[in-house]
């Protein structure tokens, strides 16, 4: 079996919900609290044993920033855990830009001329956190290498789930056993075959180039990468793996983004005392 050695990061998009300042910054470079979105990604996907990341940007974003590192900052903050710092360290790096924002599948089209086997994927807006220590000592997230380790064991595509309260609001699967059975977008809550959600974490099989050609853009648009998923489902399997205990973390709007610095605040070692006490006081006023 070949070893999962390629990330691909999907950053592309326009960011709108969170203009004006994904117009000023790439929603995946913004800071949770003062680590960038894209670092934690980064550092999950080396973790789960990437030696090549693979990042999908659009025309109008730049990575070139931190995929270089801060040879300043490594010189004056040697306080800073270095992987913070140069969160690319370790690994080869290729930036491929999506031109026409068409959906995850076509996203994915970018990059897998470059790709040799199977591959994680990681949604840009979307962070899983198991580990909240400092920025001295960091700890990477473990949800890809989760994922890795169950594709090693089954030999097939494995997706990401979350348990949630509001499944209408996602892609809802329904699961015997250990196999996703069907993926339903945004269904009522009445409706809805479980609370189990794709949360932005995949490890696809090599066959994905192919299948991306069969199932075409100009024939299921933005749907394509459910097409593949669902042809997996009915052939081989398409292993469902909760990522459970995690802290799932959005970029792509300011409310859940705020809410998402708060938590992780609360969370991590080294800020959780200060905020704590500023907000039971700032409630008091």
């Amino acid at each position: 079996m070949a070893a999962v050695e390629d990330a691909v990061i999907v950053a592309g998009g326009i960011g709108s919900r969170m203009l004006p300042a994904s117009a000023a910054i790439a929603k995946e470079m913004l800071p949770l609290v003062d680590i960038p979105a894209i670092s934690h990604l980064a550092r999950e996907a080396i973790f789960a044993g990437a030696k090549r990341l693979h990042i999908i940007t659009s025309p109008t974003k730049d990575f070139s920033s931190i995929i270089g590192g801060s040879k300043w900052a490594l010189e004056n903050r040697p306080d800073i855990d270095k992987a913070l710092l140069s969160p690319f360290m370790e690994v080869e790096v290729f930036v491929h830009v999506q031109e026409i924002p068409r959906g995850f599948g076509d996203a994915l089209n970018c990059a897998l001329d470059s790709i040799s086997g199977p591959f994680m994927v990681l949604l840009g807006d979307n962070i899983l956190l198991d580990n909240f220590s400092s920025k001295s000592n960091y700890q990477p997230s473990s949800a890809s290498k989760i994922l890795v380790e169950e594709f090693t064991k089954t030999s097939l595509p494995c997706v990401g789930l979350a348990a949630v309260s509001d499944p209408e609001n996602y892609g809802v699967v329904s699961m015997e056993g250990n196999l996703v059975m069907e993926i339903i977008e945004k269904p009522t809550r009445e409706t809805a075959p479980s609370n189990l959600v794709l949360c932005g974490r995949y490890v696809f099989t090599e066959d994905t180039s192919k299948l991306l050609s069969l199932y075409n853009f100009e024939e299921y648009g933005e749907l394509q990468s459910i097409a593949v998923q669902k042809h997996w489902m009915e052939n081989k399997g398409l292993v469902g793996v909760e990522l459970k205990d995690f802290q799932w973390y959005d970029s792509g709007a300011p409310l859940s983004w705020l809410k998402s610095q708060i938590d992780y605040a609360l969370r991590r070692e080294d800020t959780s005392e200060e905020i704590r006490k500023w907000i039971e006081d700032r409630l008091q006023r």
